[in-house]
């Protein structure tokens, strides 16, 4: 399951960079939003603390991307 959710966590990061990429902000944003709430919780309902810092990484990239796609609009 885990290794299932990194996955999808990649894939959708990567579209985020995609439609920022494309100029398509409001597409971008709206994705950010989705995936950093489901970040937060799972590191909220994490145990493991592998997993812990794989989410932690992805929550540190999405806050970047969410301060360029601030600057970007």
């Amino acid at each position: 399951m885990s290794q299932d959710q990194l996955q999808f966590l990649h894939k959708e990061v990567q579209n985020i960079i995609d439609a920022m990429a494309v100029k398509e902000y409001k597409t971008a944003n709206n994705k950010l939003v989705i995936i950093t709430e489901m970040v937060d919780e799972l590191i909220d309902t994490t145990a493991d603390d592998a997993l812990l810092i794989e989410f932690s990484k992805y929550q540190i990239v999405l806050q970047h991307l969410q301060k360029k796609l601030n600057q970007s609009e």
